[in-house]
């Protein structure tokens, strides 16, 4: 797969007064283009994109006009409020006042993945409100914003739980729901799950997006992190987090390599990204935990 960039956008994006913040451009994101912006008032038409597009409204009120003629929506809409535009649909739209938002470009193939493999079509929303669909735009422009490589699995644990809540919250009723989970092993595998392991590990100074783990137990990656959850107790992100941590510590103890290079072999960004996990989960830093070794 090939990342997502503005040509696959609407292209809002384009327009002459929006100021780019951050970007996922360039950091090889398949399912999701991610941007956070201020935009100007404009007035314009779009022609349908290949993504499902997601506004979080940051500021304002400000108001919005949707449509054109006798079909026309206008409504002024709060902080937090949502602009959805299913995928494959003209857009026409009125910003009546500068605006700080956050868009997000979903992949058809995302909402497939969260909706058991069948089609989702998304209602068109205008200043609808969800908190959890709000807290994980956040969260994953606060990763863009703050970008470190070994945060790639985390990305895509949150581009994946969006996704899934698109398709639980913003589907239209016509669409057809996830089909109920067969019976059986909740879980991985133990062959899954140590080929799962193996790869983590060797890949560990590495990105490693969600969708190579999955195809390592061979399942999509909605099935994959739901069952290497129900399997460990925790997210990938979360379980690679902790064998790139116990790498760090039994190379802080057993060589004299510099810290900085310890944490690169590893992982981690840089050495201050592996002394700030260091702390947050073992109440100690690599120094400290060289000199007590």
């Amino acid at each position: 797969m090939t990342e997502l960039g503005l040509a696959d956008t609407v292209g809002i994006l384009r327009q002459p007064g929006v100021r780019t913040r951050h970007s996922s451009a360039g950091l090889g994101w398949e399912r999701l283009y991610l941007s956070a912006q201020e935009e100007q008032p404009y007035r314009a038409a779009f022609g349908p994109a290949p993504t499902h597009l997601v506004i979080l409204h940051l500021d304002g009120p400000v108001t919005v006009r949707r449509g054109r003629g006798t079909g026309a929506r206008s409504r002024t809409i709060p902080p937090g409020g949502l602009f959805v535009q299913p995928a494959g649909r003209t857009l026409s739209v009125e910003l009546g006042g500068r605006l700080d938002t956050i868009h997000a470009y979903l992949s058809d193939d995302a909402l497939r993945d969260a909706n058991g493999g069948r089609p989702v079509e998304l209602h068109e929303e205008l200043g609808t409100t969800d908190p959890l669909t709000e807290q994980l735009l956040l969260a994953l422009a606060g990763t863009v914003r703050s970008w470190e490589p070994s945060a790639r699995t985390y990305a895509d644990h949150l581009t994946g739980m969006l996704a899934a809540q698109l398709v639980r919250r913003h589907r239209t009723a016509t669409a057809t729901a996830p089909p109920p989970t067969a019976p059986g092993p909740s879980g991985l595998s133990p062959r899954q799950l140590a080929a799962v392991r193996r790869l983590m590990e060797d890949r560990l100074a590495d990105p490693l997006p969600i969708a190579d783990l999955a195809a390592a137990a061979a399942l999509s990656c909605s099935q994959f992190t739901r069952r290497f959850r129900a399997s460990t107790g925790r997210s990938p992100h979360q379980f690679l987090l902790g064998l790139r941590l116990e790498r760090a510590c039994r190379l802080l103890r057993t060589s004299s390599d510099p810290i900085a290079d310890v944490a690169v072999r590893c992982g981690f960004s840089h050495q201050e990204h592996l002394t700030r996990v260091m702390r947050a989960r073992l109440d100690t830093t690599p120094a400290a935990l060289r000199r007590a070794g």
